[in-house]
């Protein structure tokens, strides 16, 4: 059982961190960003150090407190938030990376750079860029997410066609684990077969089974150019074809390949009608598609020869002609979530699927939404990877609170779809508190009940952020 942060404790933590380690708690570190949980804390702490954490971590183990690691605040399924279900629950320590933000060293000749868990992913992109390199792992929160937390939850973002997922920017992570124990485990090696990989383990754990400190990331060469091109195509299944056709042209120079419909851009027009858009009707379908190619290639051509070889498929195109232009082509893109979250979303899913199953998937899921009534859903993602995120809303002029009762069983039909055509109910938001019973649903039983064996070895008094990913211990 655990216990909740008492005056003692907090005492004894005052005792071995300074003062600017216990800043104010505000609702800031309470809240998360699509307002389904509001948490509740006992006490708030922001070390600077992993010395400081691995104390906090041993204070936390001997007293039995609930410890919720916090970093940028920007996570959609309530991991950074442990609410108080009911009267009694124990008040957790919020364990924040905020201080520590420092990029500890850079290898620009081994392409590596070291950084600390609270380091803000464009301060990481910026201190890349200071030594002529890339990191790409690239999404709309990266002026606010932190490192730790895009690791801690295997972010995605829009480069996961050509750099894949954040475990796939990592060399090295060092871990403060619930005992208070530091896993040091920063090499910049590529290769490494001294048993298990703890490195992976930990990624994607979402605080469960230790705190990431801080990690060796990969960096990449920056492309010598750069294109952007929104095309418009007919359906999904012409979306997928032309991605077939643009790998076999461009091979490694596609960093992204994003599906928009025309319903995203019809809530982006009511929503921001400020934003121009390059059609006076939103295209049924639309391709964003971002080119990085080296070796004196142009995108220029690299479209041009496109264009010839998917004519039957591209039925209209804008080609960005400066880096203004393809801003704003990615800005469309990018603020589709906040037009949506003016719209106001019944129910949002974030799944994944075999790419020749995307198509079916769009098709099926429109006809299982009908049986529910006249909604709208508006579909758009990462065609490249597979990751849709399919988003359900009430009828034209109709209110969220009407349709409460069917959120449930809408979310439920949409993962239930993903399921049966070989996909995830979570591609890169994480499981949080959010998809919890999605896990005991729709998981292997064989993989939950070695999770669950892996939680209970690493974390034995289940004290690291409990009730995400995997239900809480009862007694």
């Amino acid at each position: 059982m655990l216990n909740s942060v008492t005056a003692q404790f907090t005492a004894q933590l005052q005792q071995i961190l300074p003062a600017v380690a216990f800043p104010d708690l505000s609702d800031k570190y309470l809240t998360e960003p699509r307002g389904r949980y509001y948490g509740s804390a006992g006490l708030l702490v922001a070390p600077d150090s992993t010395e400081q954490v691995s104390q906090i971590m041993q204070a936390a183990a001997q007293a039995w407190i609930a410890v919720v690691p916090y970093g940028g605040g920007t996570g959609l399924v309530g991991g950074q938030i442990l609410p108080s279900v009911e009267d009694g629950a124990p008040a957790p320590l919020i364990l924040s990376l905020e201080r520590m933000r420092r990029i500890r060293a850079s290898y620009p000749d081994e392409n590596v750079l070291v950084v600390e868990a609270g380091a803000v992913l464009a301060e990481v992109q910026a201190a890349a860029a200071q030594v002529n390199r890339l990191f790409p792992l690239s999404l709309a929160s990266e002026g606010t997410a932190q490192i730790g937390g895009l690791l801690a939850t295997n972010a995605g973002g829009v480069n996961v066609l050509r750099y894949g997922m954040a475990r796939d920017q990592v060399l090295g992570i060092e871990a403060v684990m619930a005992d208070g124990q530091i896993f040091n485990g920063l090499k910049r090696l590529r290769k490494d077969n001294t048993g298990y990989d703890l490195r992976h383990l930990l990624i994607g754990s979402e605080g469960t089974l230790g705190i990431i400190t801080a990690a060796s990331l990969k960096l990449a060469p920056r492309p010598s150019a750069e294109g952007t091109a929104l095309l418009t195509v007919q359906n999904p299944r012409a979306a997928l074809e032309l991605l077939g056709r643009t790998k076999e042209i461009m091979g490694e120079g596609i960093s992204a390949f994003e599906i928009i419909s025309a319903r995203g851009l019809q809530f982006l027009a009511e929503t921001f009608p400020q934003m121009r858009q390059p059609w006076p009707e939103p295209p049924e379908w639309s391709v964003l598609l971002q080119l990085g190619l080296s070796g004196g290639l142009e995108p220029e051509q690299a479209f041009e020869t496109l264009f010839e070889r998917a004519s039957d498929l591209i039925l209209d195109g804008v080609i960005a002609q400066s880096q203004q232009q393809a801003r704003d082509l990615w800005a469309l893109r990018e603020t589709i979530p906040l037009a949506n979250k003016a719209i106001g979303a019944i129910c949002s899913s974030d799944i994944s699927l075999p790419l020749s199953e995307v198509p079916g998937f769009i098709e099926t899921a429109t006809l299982r939404i009908a049986k529910f009534g006249a909604l709208r859903a508006n579909c758009f993602g990462h065609l490249g990877d597979g990751n849709l995120h399919y988003n359900i809303f009430p009828p034209a002029g109709g209110r969220v609170t009407d349709h409460v009762d069917i959120r449930e069983d809408l979310q439920q039909e949409v993962h239930r779809l993903a399921h049966e055509l070989g996909g995830s109910v979570s591609a890169e938001h994480g499981v949080g508190r959010l998809k919890v019973n999605d896990i005991a649903t729709f998981c292997d039983p064989v993989k939950l009940q070695l999770m669950r064996q892996i939680k209970e070895t690493l974390d034995p008094q289940g004290i690291l952020n409990p009730g995400a990913v995997l239900p809480q211990k009862s007694g």
